[in-house]
């Protein structure tokens, strides 16, 4: 690997990296510094003992989600109520950096696969049936493994939001199934 390589996937992918890492501290910038400096750092230094890997940005992306799920882990989040989160969306979208930081601590505690599926439909906001395409299975796996999977996120984060936040969260009776219809005939990707 040269400098002037390492130099060029910087500069394309910096931007990126940081925009994604950003999105999942809500904008805290030191935070989001931290974890692409370090994601950047251990780039280097494997690279410069492994070589390139095959898909950089992949590889990239998946060092900055580890060191965000390992930050998570680390930390206890703060209580949120109702206030701090946009939920009459039906969207995980959390408003502050506290009701973020609320739903990336209970990702982190997530078996990845879970994390990930959770990621995909409500962050990527990909289809069931891309999902399901992605992972070799049927959409109808995919719908069961996310409502297991948004059952154990609910019974991690419950704990620290008052209730009224996961009842309009839709926790408690996902509509996956209707969601995954809509989106193969509008062959657009919804957010829940």
């Amino acid at each position: 690997m040269t400098e002037a390589e390492l130099v060029q996937i910087y500069r394309d992918q910096v931007g990126r990296i940081y925009a994604y890492v950003s999105r999942r501290t809500a904008g805290d910038r030191g935070l989001t510094e931290d974890i692409v400096q370090e994601t950047w750092l251990r780039a280097v230094a494997t690279w410069q003992k492994r070589g390139l890997p095959k898909n950089s940005s992949a590889w990239l992306y998946k060092v900055a989600r580890n060191l965000l799920a390992d930050h998570f882990r680390r930390r206890r989040p703060l209580r949120v109520d109702s206030n701090q989160l946009d939920i009459a969306t039906n969207d995980v979208s959390p408003e502050t950096p506290d009701a973020a930081k609320l739903v990336h601590w209970g990702l982190a505690r997530l078996k990845r696969k879970q994390a990930l599926l959770i990621e995909q439909f409500h962050f990527e906001r990909k289809s069931i049936r891309d999902i399901a395409k992605d992972h070799g299975l049927s959409e109808r796996a995919v719908e069961g493994r996310l409502r297991r999977a948004r059952q154990r996120f609910k019974d991690k984060i419950e704990p620290f939001i008052n209730e009224d936040i996961v009842q309009e969260l839709g926790l408690s009776s996902p509509d996956v199934e209707g969601r995954s219809a809509r989106q193969s005939t509008r062959g657009m990707e919804d957010a829940k």
